[in-house]
């Protein structure tokens, strides 16, 4: 059996720093403010690349730079806020030097649509399947080939990493997972049959086939985080060990005591 990856402190320099921000009033005057007092690198050239807004930016940002071995530290400037750390100014390179590093492999997304074209993306958060019309979608779900569920009837579905357990998937009453679990959450959106399904959670290794039935009077969309196919015939959905990005966060408030605190959150 795999061991979990390493998370905590690794020596990083703290010399260069990238910053990138939202379109945001407040993250932009964020900008302006750490770039003055740090200076500002281009992202190829930084030792680290804080991102400064909500966790939408924190996944773009991670989609960029994925595979690149540049960790990226969050800070606050946004609504949304689970992956970003407190904003401060003060102290910057000292907190960075103390941050825990969390690696994170993303979810790939392979789809065949209905025309039998073929599409790849990948997902930070979840892959999560929608359909498109007042119609309930009807899915046929397979684990590592073998058929679990011959059908399906609900709204969607999503595969869901640790990272993106506290997202979509906590909305569709999905499991919180800490960030170094080896597991997938597969989550129903709205099941009516099986009713009482409530999902399943799947070693990461573990490959999803979802084949869409009745396709073209029941239309169902895929979307790997920001990336949405529509008229999907069928999705196969698997971990990507091969790339991994990095994200930071202050020491004495990481990923594990975030995880806490939500889950005893009422």
């Amino acid at each position: 059996m795999d061991q979990p990856e390493a998370i905590g402190r690794r020596a990083v320099k703290t010399e260069k720093l990238a910053f990138l921000a939202s379109d945001t009033e407040e993250a932009q005057q964020a900008l302006d403010q750490l770039s003055t007092r740090y200076g500002n690198v281009p992202p190829k050239e930084a030792d680290v690349i804080v991102a400064l807004g909500g966790d939408g930016l924190m996944l773009q940002t991670l989609h960029a730079y994925m595979g690149t071995g540049k960790p990226i530290y969050g800070m606050n400037r946004g609504s949304v806020g689970f992956l970003m750390n407190e904003y401060r100014e003060d102290d910057l390179p000292e907190r960075l030097q103390e941050a825990d590093i969390t690696p994170i492999h993303p979810l790939c997304m392979e789809v065949v649509d209905q025309a039998g074209y073929g599409h790849v993306a990948r997902a930070i958060n979840e892959v999560s399947m929608l359909r498109q019309t007042s119609q309930a979608a009807r899915l046929k779900i397979s684990v590592d080939d073998r058929v679990r569920l011959e059908e399906l009837i609900c709204d969607g579905v999503l595969v869901a990493t640790p990272a993106g357990s506290t997202a979509y998937n906590l909305s569709a009453h999905g499991p919180i997972l800490p960030i170094s679990a080896q597991l997938l959450a597969l989550t129903p959106i709205s099941a009516f049959r099986p009713r009482r399904w409530r999902g399943a959670l799947l070693p990461n290794h573990a490959k999803v086939d979802i084949e869409v039935l009745d396709p073209h009077k029941r239309p169902v969309s895929a979307t790997a985080d920001h990336t949405e196919i529509r008229h999907v015939a069928k999705v196969s959905i698997h971990e990507d060990s091969n790339v991994e990005g990095l994200m930071m966060f202050d020491s004495d408030h990481g990923w594990d005591e975030r995880i806490l605190t939500e889950m005893f959150r009422y």
